[in-house]
């Protein structure tokens, strides 16, 4: 907003515009110049200064924004496996509550609140103090839900902590974001971006959920069950996961709900998704064709295990067309040429595979 308004005020003062712009290449914030520019142009398109800058600021806020979302995904993947890590050692059975419940049943909304705030502090802009304030109620926040989890109260006193807890997450992901006393544009900015992350969070279960599907279907057509804790961890595992990409994938931590980029559509999504999942695939169908290879003669008389190879392949071919970009120029040359590799090798499995 301090931008546009200055901005606002330059409709027709080509040195006062120049000015704003080399303060805020200086001070490496040129996305929100960016931003306060496109606001400016679409109030009055017909302002020819307002067109000049905007057609101007494509590429150099094109590439910034590239620069800095690669800067958060080198974050945002460590922070994920850690979180992933969390989630599956949580979800053991010698952790369950009195009653069966897992623990991660209860605890899964502070953690994932948790490292959405850290990603959001460590990778953005945000008031580092506000961030460990935020984090720090949340906390308190679980553990004041795990010390009732564990006494004897009735049951619906569970459930509704239960439902309440991913509301109180998010809560403090948005007080870490915008503060106790948020401007109104930037506070229904983030509502809108929240609402985005959820879509994306779901997406993101959904594949999960069929990928981990396919996966223990053609172990289990193999007759090679996997162990119960393996599985439990896997799956909590892959849960844990989702939150900070989700976050990762629609939210640029740089910049304020206001000045995010709300155009991006669900191309965006697919791609990052399926390309996150290449390398999952490269291990999993790897181990699997060693299964195979041990349980040679077993689709000679097993139909069914055939009706799993043909739905591993249908999966194997949506990866492989989501993972392939439309337009290779959009990724610098170091990361074309890992997805190249990435997609060459996934081929070349499916295709031993099939035969």
């Amino acid at each position: 907003m301090e931008y546009q308004q200055e901005i606002s005020a330059a409709h027709n003062d080509p040195a006062r515009l120049e000015n704003l712009y080399q303060a805020a290449r200086r001070a490496r914030r040129l996305s929100e110049f960016t931003a306060g520019v496109r606001a400016c142009y679409a109030q009055a398109p017909d302002n020819l200064l307002y067109a000049a800058w905007h057609c101007r600021l494509q590429p150099a806020a094109e590439a910034e924004h590239g620069a800095l979302l690669s800067g958060a995904w080198r974050l945002a993947i460590p922070l994920s496996l850690a979180t992933a890590l969390v989630f599956a050692l949580l979800s053991l059975r010698q952790l369950d509550l009195s009653r069966g419940e897992p623990l991660l049943s209860l605890l899964w909304a502070p953690l994932a609140g948790l490292a959405i705030i850290a990603f959001l502090a460590l990778a953005g802009k945000q008031d580092r103090r506000r961030s460990l304030l935020a984090a720090a109620g949340l906390a308190v926040v679980g553990a004041y839900a795990l010390f009732w989890a564990v006494q004897p109260v009735r049951e619906t006193y569970r459930t509704l902590m239960l439902l309440h807890l991913p509301l109180l997450a998010w809560v403090a992901v948005g007080v870490s974001v915008v503060g106790l006393r948020p401007e109104r544009d930037n506070l229904f900015a983030l509502l809108s971006k929240s609402l985005e992350v959820l879509v994306t969070g779901g997406l993101y279960v959904l594949a999960g959920g069929l990928f981990a599907a396919i996966t223990f279907g053609m172990f289990a057509a193999l007759h090679v069950p996997l162990p119960e804790w393996l599985a439990r961890m896997c799956i909590a595992g892959g849960g844990g996961l989702i939150p900070v990409l989700a976050v990762a994938t629609v939210y640029d931590p740089n910049l304020k709900p206001i000045e995010q980029r709300f155009e991006e559509g669900l191309g965006q999504v697919i791609s990052t998704l399926t390309r996150l999942f290449l390398p999952l695939a490269l291990v999993i169908l790897s181990a699997y064709l060693v299964a195979m290879l041990a349980n040679f003669m077993q689709p000679f008389r097993d139909r069914d295990l055939l009706i799993v190879y043909n739905v591993m392949l249908f999966a194997v071919m949506g990866l492989l067309i989501g993972a392939t970009p439309v337009h290779g120029q959009d990724l610098n040359p170091r990361h074309r040429a890992a997805l190249r590799a990435g997609i060459l090798a996934l081929a070349v499995l499916a295709t031993l595979a099939s035969l």
